[in-house]
């Protein structure tokens, strides 16, 4: 069959592969009948974080219910670099910014953390999990990044895997700028660490340069806003050590 290209695109909870049928949910099926109009015989693409993309065929439509039919396959699973951003939670309109923008920018792990000054120590996961579904939708990627319950950034490094190397996003003089700290370093497992709007406190900054595993990096001469701190160090990670090379 040959692939038609449409602009639909369906995150879904069952397994993909040709000839898999697809019941939609009540929702999916008002949007996919009532607001975007399709009929028997269109198409959708649909992913599930697992089986890559496929073209689909709507074989039942109604206002409540539908199911589709996988025809092709459009795209293979892509796997993000390893690299996990650990950002310290903050304001509900910028973790989501962060979580959206992690998941186009390739994270393969989103850890929202308590660090020292932290101011806020609540978050809603299941919202910032269907926020980085929705945005893996939007991007067209395969993958969707794990979001990680809230943890406290002092128990993290106490279990710190020693494969794991760490881009400190350090604002103590001695930082070098990130292509300096990054060059001459090889891909693999790494994780970024980004500090809540107060910066780490000394203690932090202290053990995490202690770190054999760290490598401190300063994201240029001005002070940035959380949530643009994590899209560019995202970016530049990427830029130097991940799947944008």
């Amino acid at each position: 069959m040959a692939k038609i290209r449409t602009k639909i695109r369906l995150f879904v909870e069952g397994t993909l592969g040709d000839g898999q049928g697809i019941v939609v949910t009540k929702e999916q099926a008002n949007y996919l009948f009532n607001v975007m109009r399709l009929k028997i015989g269109d198409n959708v693409l649909l992913f599930n974080g697992l089986d890559g993309e496929w073209q689909a065929e709507v074989v039942e439509a109604g206002k409540r219910a539908g199911k589709l039919a996988c025809r092709v396959q459009t795209a293979p699973l892509k796997m993000p670099p390893d690299v996990w951003l650990l950002f310290a939670s903050i304001k509900k309109a910028r973790t989501v910014f962060i979580v959206e923008k992690a998941t186009e920018l390739g994270a393969a792990r989103i850890m929202p953390v308590v660090t020292d000054f932290t101011n806020m120590d609540r978050i809603q996961i299941d919202r910032l999990r269907a926020y980085a579904m929705e945005a893996t939708e939007q991007c067209g990627g395969t993958f969707i990044p794990e979001v990680t319950d809230l943890q406290k950034l002092s128990d993290l490094l106490d279990d710190w895997p020693k494969d794991r190397r760490i881009m400190f996003c350090d604002e103590g003089r001695d930082a070098l700028p990130v292509a300096q700290a990054l060059a001459g370093q090889a891909g693999g497992k790494w994780a970024i660490v980004i500090g809540p709007e107060g910066g780490f406190s000394p203690d932090e900054g202290e053990r995490l340069r202690g770190m054999d595993q760290v490598t401190s990096a300063t994201l240029g001469p001005r002070i940035l806003r959380a949530d643009t701190a994590a899209v560019a160090a995202l970016t530049a990670w990427q830029s130097a050590l991940g799947d944008w090379v």
